[in-house]
């Protein structure tokens, strides 16, 4: 089965932030490709990459990256695939520079953006995306946002002291 999403990302130091994305994926089973792309210090490669994305099989884009944060934009600007930013806190601006870099983009290269190191919601919209097109995923996606209701549920039961 090819990989439907691409979660890529600048450098290997950003992959303890970026493996959220991939972990809740595959929880809902999705099929995922992680790599290093850096719009900097590969920019052939990140060509090649978001010109080839349709025709690898790709259907969404999740692209994080800190500091300046070109590699979400440049990929966007390559592929009319939904790219999703991840701002990466990866400088002494904890992830604002990052943050503005990716939302600021002009109009028609639009990059969904999520919080600041939250991969995981990243995965998430990716799913939903997928979703949108495909029921069983819709009813993965359905029970996981049920197991997290359960999930408060019983924080609650803790904190009241009945659980």
């Amino acid at each position: 089965m090819s990989a439907d999403v691409a979660i890529i990302m600048g450098s290997d130091s950003d992959l303890l932030i970026m493996q959220p994305a991939a972990d809740i994926l595959a929880e809902l089973g999705v099929a995922s490709d992680v790599d290093i792309v850096s719009a900097h210090r590969t920019p052939e490669k990140m060509f090649t990459f978001a010109r080839g994305a349709i025709d690898n099989g790709y259907k969404v884009i999740i692209a994080g990256a800190g500091g300046a944060a070109h590699l979400p934009g440049m990929v966007a600007a390559l592929t009319v695939l939904p790219v999703i930013g991840i701002p990466v806190s990866a400088t002494k601006l904890a992830g604002q520079d990052s943050l503005l870099s990716i939302v600021q983009m002009p109009k028609g290269i639009p990059v969904a953006t999520v919080a600041i190191d939250n991969s995981a919601n990243a995965g998430l919209l990716a799913a939903q995306i997928l979703g949108a097109f495909d029921p069983e995923l819709q009813a993965r996606l359905k029970a996981y946002r049920n197991s997290l209701e359960e999930m408060v549920g019983e924080m609650s039961r803790r904190v009241r002291g009945d659980g």
